[in-house]
């Protein structure tokens, strides 16, 4: 494995440093979804019970990945701080620690799937047969859930400090040994017991864990820009608090944004199964644009904690403003194709009449939303990134809980599908003018972790 030459991203060509930071973790993002879709082709050869069971165990995936991102944004918070003001022991201290909480959350998230499986399947009103595949499913994710909570929060480390390769290196070794693992264990190729649905969630996490004794390696070799060694594998119980302060109210703010969107989902369903599917359809059109904006937001994430390490706040402030600039170039040129297309696009997945008509209606919608969106993600990263997650969760919570849940319900009832639509662009417009006023203010540029 050669060694990763770690680059000043305090230094030199901002916009560098920003595709620097944002092309290899798009890579892994895109290939993660790739992933998804090729998951959801083989378990869907096993019939409809197996893709609502895999679908609806999702909101345990969901959980776990929610958890396990709170641990994340609060070490990148402090490691890219740390790495910026040359503290390098500092920084490096930063991951046994982390890893520490990794294990304790995987412990609880371990015992709470076993026994809540059950009963969040129930409430979910899955039928019996979806409940005994997704009753498998859910444990075997939770009770090895630390493959998630350790590569997540190792992988995030490394792009904290600056190293988005080596993420992107171990995404492509997971995601293609899970392609592989699939099928052999879903249908029980090559002399394998044919194991269905708890094939795919045995898949997943063997290949997850299959690349922990990798990242592990990295650390303790010093391939990448941290090298763990033995002084730095001891309990820091104050720096694990100040790690915890800074994720919850991240881990809170996904939370906030799941429920929005279940709470969603809840409302559209009513208008029938046509509707929903055009709604679905949306969705799924939606990831490519979430995943710009994310590569784009850790990128501004990183080089703000790591210019506020240097005492370079306003370095902070312009890459943060350009890796927005970026982003909404790329975002906006799709989202005038969705708009000017959506019939198209929707019939492309969907030829029945009512799912392309409510499908090109809400992507046209969704277009216009996500010019605002794709501001409000990178610069919501940003303010992660300078350890101020409590605001982003405050102005998170007033646009998706306080205004979109209830305009969607009013406006539902006065004008239907669209009115849900109305609702959603209303609060994606507030949701960005919040983070974009809060980001402008400057407070974040004080603060301290």
């Amino acid at each position: 494995m050669l060694n990763i030459r770690r680059r000043d991203l305090t230094e030199g060509n901002k916009a560098s440093n920003i595709f620097h930071l944002a092309l290899p973790l798009l890579v892994a993002l895109l290939l993660q979804d790739a992933f998804n879709i090729v998951d959801m082709l083989f378990v869907g050869r096993l019939g409809p019970s197996a893709i609502a069971s895999v679908s609806i165990s999702g909101i345990i995936i969901g959980l776990v990945i929610a958890v396990a991102l709170g641990i994340s944004i609060g070490s990148v918070a402090m490691v890219s701080r740390f790495i910026g003001a040359k503290q390098k022991e500092k920084a490096e201290n930063i991951v046994f620690q982390s890893l520490i909480l990794a294990t304790i959350l995987s412990i609880l998230m371990a015992f709470f799937g076993w026994f809540a499986s059950g009963p969040l399947l129930h409430f979910l009103g899955a039928a019996d047969d979806v409940k005994e595949l997704g009753l498998v499913y859910m444990r075997i994710i939770s009770v090895f859930s630390f493959t998630i909570f350790f590569s997540i929060t190792l992988n995030s480390i490394l792009r904290g400090a600056g190293d988005t390769v080596t993420p992107m290196k171990v995404m492509i070794f997971s995601t293609v040994l899970n392609i592989i693992l699939d099928p052999i264990m879903i249908f029980g190729l090559f002399g394998f017991p044919r194991m269905g649905v708890a094939g795919s969630a045995l898949a997943t996490v063997i290949a997850r864990g299959c690349v922990l004794p990798i990242l592990v390696i990295v650390f303790l070799k010093g391939y990448s820009h941290l090298h763990v060694k033995k002084k730095d594998i001891r309990l820091d119980f104050p720096l694990m608090w100040r790690i915890v302060k800074i994720g919850i109210f991240g881990f809170m703010e996904s939370l906030i944004r799941n429920l929005s969107s279940i709470v969603l989902m809840y409302i559209v369903a009513k208008f029938g199964t046509n509707i929903v599917a055009g709604y679905g359809i949306v969705i799924r059109l939606s990831l490519p644009l979430l995943m710009f904006s994310i590569a784009f937001g850790n990128a501004a994430a990183t080089l703000v904690g790591q210019n506020l390490g240097a005492s370079k706040p306003e370095r902070a402030y312009h890459s943060a403003w350009m890796a927005v600039g970026f982003n909404e170039i790329i975002v906006g040129a799709i989202c005038v194709i969705f708009f000017v297309c959506a019939q198209t696009i929707i019939g492309i997945f969907n030829s029945t009449p009512e799912v392309v008509a409510t499908g090109a209606e809400f992507l046209r919608f969704m277009s216009i939303g996500f010019l605002f969106i794709a501001v409000s993600l990178v610069l919501s990263k940003a303010l992660q990134g300078a350890g101020d997650t409590l605001s982003t969760m405050i102005i998170s919570a007033i646009s998706f809980i306080l205004i979109r849940i209830p305009l969607a319900f009013v406006l539902a009832k006065h004008f239907g599908t669209e009115g849900i639509w109305i609702a959603f662009l209303i609060s994606s417009i507030i949701h960005g003018f919040g983070i974009t006023g809060w980001f402008n203010f400057g407070m974040w540029k004080e603060k301290k972790v």
